[in-house]
């Protein structure tokens, strides 16, 4: 990757070189000398015109809305560069003599002076669209890095709204766990430290290992299945991880706790069913659980899903799937995920 700096010597050396082919190409193409030096006093006058404009006016001027004052400028600088152009032709040393008599000068005439001048105006303009072209690449690129902090600061946003969501309904569990059963509770809450632990270090990259974000959600489902009752039956099938896969991070907890928050009946048989499986480039995720039609819909749960659908949409723009479906007394939670190209 190109930093700032090394940028700006490549930036001089294109100048550099560019400026080195103008002013050896007469030297390769004419065979007069006097005809070489003609060209040299006019390359010299080019470049006076576009490094003023370079340098000076067009910063001040054109960029400044102080356009008026940008044309009146050059004007005068073509005017003033055509008069000495002028004059410095007029000297003998671009002249060739025999025998005392000048062969060769420069005339008079309107179409001379176009020949004069008309160069000078393109290297002006030249300037000014190379200068906006610089501008509106700093423009742009200043905007993808305005869209990209702004994208950061959400995803940010959406990931830790995850956690006080996750920390709320597992302490609810541990709590009712400390007068039934405290020795129970006493491990949930070791537990829990270890899925803190995962909180605050792993789950602050961007990037967090697949093998490490089932080990999360597996925790999860320990602790939430030591309040849930007998009538409840969860089946998990989770693969042996043998590629160094990286995800974002709390991705598929969401739907688990969905899951566990909306598919299950204190009194009704319930069961949830958790699978994942890698097939090429893409994470197969799929959780289906029991759904009651009298309980608040699932498809309305709030931050988990939502937050979900929108970080995914952030982080992994049309490289996924995701569907969730009720019917016949079923809730399934679909992702398909691209995690590499």
């Amino acid at each position: 990757m190109i930093n700032a700096q090394e940028r700006k010597y490549l930036k001089i050396l294109f100048h550099i070189l560019i400026w080195l082919l103008l002013f050896t190409y007469p030297l390769a193409s004419l065979n007069e000398e006097y005809l070489i030096h003609r060209n040299w006093v006019s390359l010299t006058c080019i470049f006076i015109a576009f490094y003023i404009n370079y340098f000076v006016i067009v910063d001040l001027f054109f960029f400044r809305n102080k356009k008026p004052v940008f044309y009146i400028l050059n004007i005068l600088l073509i005017i003033l560069l055509y008069v000495l152009l002028r004059h410095t032709l007029k000297l003998s040393l671009f002249h060739p003599t025999v025998d005392g008599k000048i062969v060769r000068q420069v005339r008079n005439g309107a179409m001379t002076t176009i020949q004069l001048i008309l160069p000078i105006i393109l290297s002006i303009g030249m300037c000014l669209g190379l200068k906006v072209n610089i501008r509106f690449r700093k423009s742009q690129l200043l905007l993808e890095q305005i869209k990209q902090t702004q994208l950061n600061s959400e995803i940010k946003y959406l990931k830790y709204q995850v956690q006080p969501h996750f920390l709320f309904n597992t302490l609810n569990n541990i709590y009712a766990l400390v007068d039934s059963a405290p020795e129970i509770a006493k491990e949930s809450i070791h537990t829990m430290s270890k899925m803190m632990r995962y909180l605050l270090h792993e789950a602050s990259n961007s990037k967090v290992s697949l093998t490490k974000e089932i080990e999360f959600i597996e925790r999860y489902i320990e602790l939430m299945q030591l309040r849930v009752s007998s009538n409840v039956t969860l089946k998990k099938n989770f693969p042996i991880i043998n590629q160094p896969i990286q995800i974002a991070p709390l991705l598929l907890i969401s739907f688990v706790e969905n899951a566990f928050k909306h598919g299950i009946d204190a009194v009704k048989p319930s069961f949830i069913n958790v699978e994942l499986s890698i097939n090429g480039k893409y994470i197969n995720y799929r959780v289906v659980n029991s759904s009651f039609p009298e309980k608040e819909k699932v498809t309305n749960s709030g931050i988990g899903l939502e937050n979900l659908k929108k970080r995914l949409e952030l982080v992994y723009p049309k490289k996924f799937e995701l569907k969730t479906k009720e019917e016949a007394n079923l809730f399934i939670a679909e992702l398909k995920l691209k995690f590499k190209e």
